[in-house]
């Protein structure tokens, strides 16, 4: 019985002295302006701040979009901002201010927000299998943009999509909806010099892209709103593709 006692109050002391350790590694006394001693955190903060209205106000395109190029950075460094997502829910919960919308495929490989590396309010992402329009992704697009005063449209396409490569061999599920949804995607097949290949990675590399650009030009001829905010300069509209090997987003020249 002693020896257990013994035992206990030795594993005891040493769980005690193992949180002292902790906790006086987590904190620092220091000086404030006024010479006064205060202690600090030493650990990372956890983020709170979100988008607000005066941060969006004098955001400008062209700020918006290297935002979310700086998130794509971090996000393949493994140097993601820490968030207290909490927080950020409480924060945004009586509005939001986001800077950018994304449309995206509805591939699972591919987590907007994480690629961007982007917290609770920061960005609008609509997702569709091939990442192509409609008219309630266009309105819902136009909302973000001319309601919710967004300043960047990203239209985003994939390496391996699904979507285009059931296009390219011309899938048949027997349901309407999805050969409808496939037949989207044709225009851009079109476009693509080669064989028809699901086969062949550069090929389905360029129907990709193709179609990211095809969605663009159908968003500024079916949207006046959309294509007018863009000629004056109120918004930024790109194309990208994200890259489900390494993470790395890349921007399409049209």
């Amino acid at each position: 019985m002693l020896k257990k006692n013994l035992l206990s109050a030795i594993v005891l002391s040493a769980l005690i002295g193992f949180t002292s350790c902790d906790q006086q590694n987590s904190t620092e006394t220091v000086n404030d302006s006024n010479g006064n001693s205060v202690v600090e955190n030493t650990e990372d903060s956890l983020v709170t701040d979100v988008m607000n209205k005066d941060t969006q106000s004098t955001l400008t395109p062209d700020e918006a979009l290297q935002d979310l190029l700086n998130g794509n950075e971090r996000y393949l460094s493994g140097d993601m901002i820490n968030r207290d997502l909490h927080a950020q829910v409480v924060s945004t919960a009586e509005g939001q201010f986001p800077k950018a919308v994304v449309l995206a495929c509805i591939d699972s490989r591919v987590p907007v927000e994480y690629i961007f590396d982007q917290g609770v309010g920061d960005i609008f992402v609509a997702r569709v299998a091939g990442n192509v329009e409609d008219e309630a992704l266009l309105g819902s697009m136009e909302y973000g943009l001319a309601v919710a005063g967004s300043k960047v449209l990203m239209v985003m396409g994939h390496q391996n999509c699904g979507a285009v490569k059931s296009a390219v061999n011309q899938v048949d599920v027997g349901s309407d909806n999805v050969t409808s949804l496939l037949n989207e995607i044709e225009p851009a097949i079109a476009k693509t010099e080669g064989e028809r290949n699901a086969k062949d990675k550069n090929y389905m590399e360029s129907v990709v892209k193709n179609n990211v650009t095809e969605t663009i030009e159908n968003i500024r001829e079916r949207s006046p709103l959309i294509s007018n905010m863009e000629k004056e300069g109120q918004i930024k509209i790109v194309g990208a593709y994200y890259s489900v090997e390494d993470g790395k987003v890349q921007l399409l020249e049209e």
